[in-house]
Parts: structure tokens; C-alpha cells; sequence
């Protein structure tokens, strides 16, 4: 009963978010506004928007040959198309329950390329590692652009005593696990054990593979394709065609933490990168139009090409033997 509950708090409270923010965006607007925001969506080019979509595409090629890195010092090499349609399945599966893509990925690279669970999802949080750290230093040149702006915007909507809050509580869990597997002797100790110290050797095989330049290099690649995907996205307005660099990058890094709030960003990117902005000038109507239109795109091809790779990965891999 408890993992029922927990399990619909873990869906349904992002997907009720999502829903309040909508709710809340809209009914701040008149019924001229709204015929704006439906006159934003009518104009928009849409070809610039499948090129954006595209480069979006390009980033995720690189990340599936990019995982080979991690997995090659444990004796692991699975096929390229494998790992990519393993990547879609992770994004398909965190848009209808947050944060189940990680497993999700590490299940199907375990199932079609004997890939053990705990060492494939090790590389995966690995990668997430990377990702946060890539995510931060485009923060701190957003900060540098216009710190201001960006301080205040963010600190009125996550109060710093929270996240202060938040990281004494990661610290006191994860002193409490390793005194847990340093101590105990129970059974369900060799097992978390157990799994610690393969996911450990996930997690390390980033500082011992050898490929470490053409790591770092694929990672200035995806996360360059994520930008130039925005940039090239803001093309698809007139109004948001002529924004700085400045801004790009500040909506672009407001963009990407809005994706931590909801499932995939439902409701939250439209509502954050409007919000962002409308403090640069560019009208709310335009600004929630243009995030609809990013978000949607974006969503609309993962769950094109997750549901493929779904349907895909049984026939491509008929002659290997599942795990």
C-alpha cells in the first residue's frame, strides 16, 4: 500500500504541477493575449524548428557513441544503435515517470547487450555527474552575462534556506548509508554492498578510460548541439529572433533546470522560459508561445523516436540471446 501511494506521489505530483502552472500561466491572460499566444503559434517556421529538433537528434547520436567510452574499460562494447535507442527509451520513459529513465536505459543496454545492470547504470549516473557539472558552467556564464537579473529571477522561485535544507539532507543520508554498509552485517547489506560496488565501478570508469580527450571532446559536442538547438530554435519567431547571447544562454540554462520540475518539463518549460523572457523584454505571450513550441517539438520527437526504439530493439536484436 505505501509503495502504491508513493509511487502515484512520485507521478502525479510533478504531472499536478504541470497542470497548476498551465492553469495558472493561462489565467493570467486576456482573450486578446490568447489570440496573440494562437497568433504566435500560426506564424512560427516551422522548418526552423524541425532543424532545432534536429541538432536535438545529432547531440543524442553522440551521447549513445559517447557511453562506449565508460563501458569499454569495464569489457563492454555494445552496438552504437543499441545504445541510442537505449538513450531515446530513457527520455520516452522519464516524460510519463520522472527519473526512471536512468534505469530504464540501464535495463535495456543489461537485457540486449549482457551489459551487467549495476556497471550500466553506473556509467549512466556517471553521465549525470558530467551533465550537472556542464549545466553549471553554462550557470556561471549566465551569471557572469547578467547576474543580477538571473539572481533575482531564481531566488524568487527556489528560496536559498531550501536549498540549503536540501543539501543537509543528502548529507546526513549519505553519511547514514555508508555507516550502513561499513557496520551491518545483515543480508540486505551484502546485497546493497553488492550493487554499491558495481555501480561504483561505473561511476569511476570515467577516470579510467582510456579515451578521456574524445570523452571530454563528445561532451563539449552534446552540450554544444543542446545550445545551437536552442539558438537556432529562437529563429523560429520574430520575436525572439534578435535576443543576445546573454539572454540565449540565460533561458537556455532557465530552460534546462525547468526539465527538474515536472515530467520532462510538462508545463514548467513554457512557464520558466516565458518568465525569463518577459524580464529581457520579450512579451509574455510571444515568450510562452516560443516555449510551447520548443518543449512540444522536442517531446513530440522523443516520443516518435523512444516508441520506434521500442517496437525496434526486439527485431533488431532477434539473433542475440536476451540476458
Amino acid at each position: 500500500m505505501k509503495k502504491s501511494v508513493a509511487k502515484f506521489l512520485k507521478i502525479g505530483l510533478p504531472l499536478a504541477l504541470g497542470i497548476f502552472l498551465i492553469y495558472y500561466s493561462y489565467s493570467k491572460f486576456t482573450p486578446q493575449q490568447l489570440q496573440e499566444i494562437k497568433h504566435y503559434f500560426g506564424k512560427a517556421n516551422y522548418g526552423i524548428v524541425a532543424l532545432s529538433v534536429f541538432l536535438s537528434l545529432l547531440s543524442h547520436i553522440f551521447r549513445a557513441y559517447r557511453w562506449n567510452f565508460m563501458l569499454e574499460p569495464l569489457g563492454y562494447k555494445p552496438k552504437l544503435f543499441n545504445n541510442f535507442m537505449a538513450v531515446y527509451v530513457a527520455y520516452l520513459m522519464n516524460i510519463f515517470i520522472p527519473k526512471s529513465g536512468e534505469v530504464s536505459r540501464a535495463v535495456v543496454i543489461n537485457k540486449y547487450e549482457d551489459v551487467p545492470f549495476d556497471k550500466a547504470f553506473g556509467t549512466i549516473i556517471s553521465e549525470r555527474v558530467i551533465d550537472v557539472i556542464m549545466l553549471f558552467a553554462f550557470t556561471a556564464i549566465a551569471l557572469l552575462l547578467q547576474f543580477d537579473t538571473l539572481y533575482t529571477y531564481l531566488t524568487q522561485l527556489i528560496k536559498p534556506s531550501k536549498i540549503a535544507l536540501g543539501l543537509g539532507v543528502l548529507t546526513i543520508g549519505a553519511l547514514v548509508f555508508f555507516l550502513f554498509l561499513k557496520f551491518s552485517k545483515s543480508k540486505l547489506q551484502q546485497k546493497v554492498k553488492h550493487f554499491y560496488l558495481g555501480l561504483k565501478d561505473g561511476v569511476l570508469s570515467v577516470l579510467i578510460m582510456k579515451k578521456k580527450k574524445a570523452f571530454l571532446l563528445h561532451t563539449f559536442i552534446i552540450w554544444g548541439l543542446y545550445l545551437l538547438s536552442f539558438y537556432t530554435a529562437t529563429f523560429a519567431l520574430e520575436e525572439t529572433a534578435a535576443i543576445s547571447f546573454g539572454t540565449i544562454i540565460i533561458t537556455f540554462v532557465v530552460g534546462s533546470f525547468a526539465f527538474a520540475f515536472t515530467n520532462s518539463g510538462f508545463g514548467s518549460y513554457p512557464f520558466f522560459v516565458a518568465g525569463i523572457l518577459a524580464v529581457f523584454g520579450i512579451a509574455e505571450t510571444a515568450g510562452t508561445a516560443f516555449g510551447w513550441i520548443v518543449w512540444t517539438s522536442n517531446i513530440a520527437s522523443i516520443i516518435f523516436f523512444g516508441g520506434l526504439s521500442f517496437l525496434l530493439l526486439p527485431f533488431y536484436n532477434k539473433n542475440t540471446p536476451a540476458s
